[in-house]
């Protein structure tokens, strides 16, 4: 009997080391798979136009007026729109800066430009483009893909 409670006993240990395991490796690989999500290997800038303006076309050396939402690129998530950072839209206040004068992020500086005014493109955006391995704050972790649903609404 003593044979059979040892045996037992050592059995459970042995379950209770596996499950504790594969928690570990499980939650290891959940901690991989949402860092992936938010720095899939985007490598070049991407514009998707999803409506084309018919206004004045935005060059650097102009200053533009736009609207945008910005999300942490999630491949995962629908449309690939992880957790929304910034709104322009959401606080009803347009952006304004001076295309291509290096006053916005790389990213911005070459989605913007060939757009015309009324257009409206969502722009991907590697890390190396966007913020990089600094970040921004506790909004935008280090190595981030961007991803901005942008409107040109004037351009002067």
């Amino acid at each position: 009997m003593k044979l059979l409670n040892v045996l037992l006993a050592g059995g459970l240990v042995f379950s209770l080391g596996a499950c504790n395991a594969e928690t570990a490796k499980s939650t290891q690989e959940t901690s991989a798979k949402e860092t992936a999500t938010m720095t899939t290997e985007i490598t070049e800038l991407q514009k998707i136009d999803t409506q084309v303006g018919t206004g004045r076309e935005a060059e650097p050396g102009f200053n533009v007026s736009v609207h945008y939402t910005g999300w942490l690129f999630d491949a995962a998530a629908e449309g690939h729109k992880g957790k929304k950072f910034d709104s322009s839209v959401d606080r009803k206040q347009p952006f304004n800066f001076h295309l291509g004068a290096g006053q916005v992020i790389q990213g911005w500086d070459e989605g913007f430009a060939g757009m015309k005014v009324g257009g409206k493109r969502t722009l991907i955006i590697p890390s190396e483009m966007g913020y990089g391995a600094r970040g921004a704050g506790g909004a935008i972790p280090p190595n981030a893909t961007l991803i901005f649903d942008v409107e040109l609404l004037d351009v002067n």
